[in-house]
């Protein structure tokens, strides 16, 4: 990591923290068309990370090919808000995976992939739904892709404010974010 390397971290398990807690992951491929980032959901199982799509998507076809992807998935916990715009940030996690993504196609391997997944958004649920038809996984497929070259960025903390901003009448400080569960709501 270059820019902000102090905000580096390279340890397991804070990048598989970051990975369990976010809920949503963007795949950045090399589309036929150029660049494309494709928002999913993920789960990680060890140091596997589970994609699900579409047969006919573009993320399969670079699969299948066996091209580049990279995984990222961010966490905002505050908004910094300093006395001068410039110094301004956000207090985040985020995680960058870099690798190729293998189809999966053994039965065993997907039913723990469809299940991560499912559990990932909702704890206790795979077994609390129908299971998947065939018809259902044929529409469905599972890409997974090892987190052998990973890497997180965390910045935390408040402002940075000049020594002579300090001074200035304007407020500054962290206005914290969360992300919490409300009330389920049936149809």
């Amino acid at each position: 990591m270059r820019r902000l390397a102090e905000r580096a971290v390279y340890d397991r398990s804070a990048i598989h923290s970051i990975l369990d807690e976010a809920l949503i992951c963007h795949v950045g491929i090399a589309g036929d068309e150029g660049p494309v980032v494709i928002p999913t959901i993920h789960a990680r199982i060890d140091d596997t990370l589970y994609l699900h799509g579409s047969p006919a998507s573009r993320l399969l076809r670079t699969v299948k090919r066996g091209e580049p992807l990279c995984v990222t998935a961010t966490i905002v916990d505050g908004i910094v808000l300093a006395k001068s715009h410039f110094h301004s940030s956000m207090n985040y996690r985020s995680v960058v995976v870099f690798g190729t993504g293998r189809l999966v196609d053994d039965r065993v391997e997907q039913d723990a992939g469809f299940r991560a997944i499912t559990e990932h958004i909702d704890t206790g649920r795979w077994d609390r739904g129908r299971q998947p038809s065939e018809a259902e996984r044929r529409a469905t497929v599972l890409v997974a892709v090892s987190i052998d070259e990973a890497s997180a960025k965390v910045r935390t903390g408040g402002p940075k404010d000049d020594p002579e901003d300090l001074e200035l009448p304007f407020w500054s400080g962290v206005i914290p974010l969360t992300t919490e569960r409300g009330q389920p709501i049936s149809e």
